[in-house]
């Protein structure tokens, strides 16, 4: 018997990924956004200021994992070197000695001091999107603030899907007044303002990461509940179900090896959209200057530069294209998976 319902899943979950396969939008657009993520990852050997490779006098350096004081160069000072240096630079490259740097030798935080244009700088050879208004790369902060959006959304959709199947189900099993406590408490909880909270944890504590998590995760299970308690409404009251009861087998077993199995649908099809809406209000915070702190590479806050500085097309046109190509994959992804688990196909 579980044989037989294993080889049933197996035959189901084939034709729900050969009819997402199917549909060629999404299929390529998941394609594209593992590669574009895949890449993100790897963010400090496309984009940095620090070689990935020194052959020098015959020794063989890593600067890029490993700090290397000025004075191994041939410099004056015991600090880190700085690869930028023309000094540094030219001893780097005498005498047959090798260097191997990133495809785009900048770093989200690197000022290019050589400019000789104000800022923030139009596209150029040294700087492919030109510089923002403190003379930092574009194409950098771009690339880094892009990987931090995609981490970002992935982790606030994680936990808000894991709180939100927990409340659902729940929700759905026991239902009566545990069900009706928990729909008055979401009543009472979506009621409150969520941007004033923001706002009033910004100006308290120090901005990071972990906190705007925090915040955002406190209020992004909600919508997906709705749908996982509905399925556990819907399949609580099924043969199997009572079945098991009668057979003495627990609550949480039925719940997490019956139920949601079966109630995962609503789930799997709405994750690329939650995801979409957690870049999208990464990128609004930052905008507003409310999300992660000043220093750190985000879309927002290059949107926010574009606004400020209307002339310099290069910083809004720019980040506008990453961040609608990123949410359009992703609509693309969700619309695929959403006629892959359609149970009317």
């Amino acid at each position: 018997m579980g044989l037989e319902k294993t080889r049933r899943a197996d035959s189901l979950g084939r034709k729900r990924w050969r009819r997402f396969r199917q549909n060629r939008r999404g299929f390529y657009s998941l394609v594209l956004f593992v590669v574009l993520f895949g890449l993100s990852l790897g963010t400090e050997l496309l984009s940095n200021d620090k070689p990935l490779f020194i052959r020098y006098q015959g020794e063989n350096y890593f600067p890029l994992w490993r700090m290397y004081p000025e004075t191994v160069f041939g410099g004056d000072f015991d600090t880190e070197t700085d690869y930028r240096d023309p000094y540094i630079r030219t001893r780097l490259t005498a005498d047959g000695n090798i260097v191997v740097f990133p495809p785009n030798p900048h770093s989200f935080n690197s000022i290019n001091l050589e400019l000789d244009r104000p800022t923030p700088a139009p596209p150029s050879p040294e700087n492919f999107l030109g510089t923002d208004d403190r003379g930092r790369d574009v194409l950098a902060r771009l690339i880094y603030g892009f990987r931090l959006s995609i981490l970002f959304g992935a982790a606030l959709t994680a936990v808000g899907t894991l709180i939100g199947i927990a409340a659902g189900a729940v929700q759905g099993y026991f239902g009566g007044r545990t069900d009706l406590f928990f729909q008055r408490f979401i009543e009472l909880w979506g009621s409150m303002p969520e941007l004033y909270l923001l706002i009033i944890f910004a100006s308290i504590f120090k901005p990071s990461m972990l906190l705007l998590l925090i915040l955002l995760s406190l209020f992004g299970w909600m919508g997906l509940s709705d749908y996982v308690r509905a399925e556990f409404l819907k399949g609580r009251n099924m043969e199997y179900v009572k079945a098991a009861k009668a057979l003495g087998v627990g609550n949480f077993t039925i719940m997490s090896r019956h139920l949601l199995p079966n109630s995962m649908t609503p789930v799997i099809t709405f994750l690329p959209f939650r995801m979409s809406g957690a870049i999208l209000a990464l990128t609004s915070l930052d905008f507003l200057g409310l999300g992660v702190p000043p220093s750190t590479p985000s879309l927002g806050e290059l949107l926010a530069q574009g606004k400020a500085n209307i002339e310099a097309w290069w910083l809004s046109l720019s980040t506008f294209v990453v961040l609608v190509g990123a949410l359009v994959l992703l609509i693309f992804i969700g619309e695929a998976l959403r006629e892959a688990f359609d149970p009317r196909k």
